[in-house]
Order: C-alpha cells, then sequence, then structure tokens
C-alpha cells in the first residue's frame, strides 16, 4: 500500500539519508560506513529503512559487486538536492547574523596547486568560517568530477568544448620552456623550436592540459614533437629536468623557485610561452551554494587584485 505524503516524511530522516549517501557514492557497504565512523551493520539497517520507507530496493548485488537500482539512482540524486539546500539554509541563517559559513568543494588540476593558496587567503579572511576541501586531480580526473557533479568549483587551464560547461577566466597561465643550468641550451641564442624539442623531451601524460596545449602550439606550428619520457606530475617533470633527464615546458608558476635559484634556466623560443587562462569551471545551470556564489564574487570582484599579486611575486 502506497503512503501518503505526511506518513512517508513521518518514516524518513535525514541520518538515512546520510547513510544511503555515504554507501551510494563510496560504492559499497564497508566503504559507506568508514567513511561515517558506523559498524556495517548500522548501515545496513539503515538503509533496509530506507528501502522499507520507499518501498523500493536500491541496491542489489550482481555477483559481489554492489549496484545501485534504477530506483536508487533517482532516490540519490533528489536526496543531494536536499542536502544542497540544507546547506543553503545553513548559509542563509548564518547571512541574518552577518557571516558566512558552510563547506566549499573545489577541485584543481595539479598544475594549477601553486596558485590556489594565494587565491583562498583572501576570500578566508573575509569569511573564516568557510571550510574548503580542496582536491589536486589530474585533468582526466577533474572531468570525471565535473560530470559526477561531486565539486562546487574546478580549476583547469584546458576547459572542455563542452556547452554544458560554465567558465570564468581569472589568471593567465604561461607555459615556458625550461632546460638544466648547465644544459647547452641554457645559454644558447636563437633556438630553433624544433631543435628544442628535438633535446629529450620531458612531458605530462597524454591527456592533461599541459601536454594538450604543447600539442595543439606543434600542430598549429608544424611542428615534431618527440617526447621521450612522460610523467603524472609537474613535480616529478619538474625533478626530472633538473637531474639533467631531458628538457620540458611548464607551468611559470611550477618553477618560479628553481629560476630565481638559477637551477633552472627559461631560454628565448620563437612561440613561447605559451599563454593560456586558469578558469573556474562547473557545469552549466548548476545550483550555487551561498558560499560558491561569494567565491565566485570574491573572484570576479578583485581580478584586478589577483594578477597584481601574482605580478608582485613575478609569477605572471
Amino acid at each position: 500500500m502506497s503512503l501518503t505524503l505526511q506518513q512517508l516524511i513521518s518514516r524518513l530522516s535525514f541520518r538515512q539519508m546520510q547513510v544511503f549517501l555515504a554507501v551510494y557514492q563510496q560504492q559499497g557497504y564497508g566503504k559507506g560506513a568508514e567513511s561515517l565512523g558506523l559498524t556495517q551493520p548500522a548501515v545496513s539497517s539503515q538503509i533496509k529503512k530506507l528501502e522499507s520507507a520507499l518501498g523500493q530496493p536500491l541496491f542489489e548485488y550482481v555477483g559481489r559487486k554492489l549496484y545501485c537500482t534504477r530506483a536508487g539512482e533517482r532516490v540519490a540524486e533528489h536526496i543531494e538536492a536536499i542536502f544542497e539546500q540544507v546547506a543553503s539554509l545553513q548559509s542563509d541563517l548564518h547571512k541574518l547574523e552577518g557571516k558566512l559559513s558552510g563547506e566549499l568543494n573545489l577541485c584543481a588540476v595539479s598544475s594549477a596547486q601553486y596558485a590556489v593558496p594565494h587565491l583562498l587567503r583572501g576570500f578566508l579572511q573575509l569569511y573564516p568560517s568557510v571550510n574548503v576541501n580542496l582536491n589536486i586531480v589530474n585533468r582526466t580526473q577533474a572531468i570525471e568530477r565535473l560530470n559526477d557533479n561531486k565539486e562546487d568549483l574546478v580549476i583547469m587551464g584546458l576547459v572542455p568544448n563542452d556547452r554544458s560547461l560554465s567558465s570564468l577566466p581569472f589568471l593567465d597561465n604561461e607555459l615556458i620552456p625550461v632546460v638544466p643550468v648547465h644544459h647547452p641550451l641554457a645559454t644558447k641564442k636563437n633556438i630553433h623550436p624544433q631543435q628544442f624539442l628535438d633535446a629529450k623531451l620531458l612531458s605530462r601524460e597524454s591527456g592533461s592540459g599541459n601536454r594538450l596545449a604543447l600539442e595543439q602550439h606543434c600542430q598549429q606550428q608544424r611542428l615534431s614533437l618527440n617526447v621521450t619520457m612522460q610523467f603524472g606530475s609537474n613535480d616529478a617533470l619538474k625533478h626530472a629536468v633538473l637531474a639533467g633527464l631531458g628538457v620540458s615546458v611548464l607551468p611559470r608558476l611550477s618553477v618560479l623557485s628553481e629560476l630565481r635559484l638559477g637551477q633552472l634556466v627559461s631560454p628565448v623560443i620563437k612561440g613561447f610561452p605559451l599563454r593560456r587562462s586558469w578558469c573556474l569551471v562547473s557545469p552549466q545551470g548548476k545550483h550555487a551554494t551561498p558560499v560558491t556564489q561569494a567565491f565566485l564574487e570574491y573572484i570576479q570582484t578583485n581580478l584586478k587584485e589577483i594578477h597584481q599579486y601574482f605580478q608582485s611575486l613575478d609569477i605572471v
């Protein structure tokens, strides 16, 4: 027998929904229980109560793997929306008290990690009650998190050409050629781009924003890209260049200290630096929480100051 709305409300609890969402996101009872600090039997009990109240199975096992049912997928969408509204309510109530609080869930590609702390510093000085959750990932993972709606905002350089995404450029990102200080190209003049690219080029992995930018540049300039080694992070790539394994193209932000200390050299090469922009990206039409909206407004209001700050550090 179907329940009335009032009967359903009386049988549902936020705890049940929280437990369901943990199991759904962690794709397992054990991991869901661990994320909440609960025992697995306690989690199973809450899921059973929720399934009983809704009259639908929400999860099912196929072999030993747990899957969410079609009903469970719909329930997940609605629970996520409910929790967003609760977070919005909390922020609105804090606004009435003259302060903003809540969570800001940010995801940044690894090459942007050098800029993010400087962006957050001023924002958190204005809103000290805001908690920031920051995930550092590669570009492929960032796009996946965008598609899965797991973050409020994603910071990346090369935004997918997708009309379903909204982006706000906020800071220049220069990709510069770098060589070890004792490399023959460190003091050479009139270096041809192809000569640099043939000097044991080290690069990020295929699909990364830096690699895509370099591939696009080479295609436009009809240059051959001969990668001898590839790395999964800018730090690993930088240390490989420092070790004398080859040359590379890296964000200026990531090698500022090494350039100042004279450990790396950025030779003058026609066509470089490659100029891109860091962007704040979110799904088009995604409901922005009050905290997310405040962060976007802070960035837009302080664009000039952000640029001046990085220029003062000789970063941009």
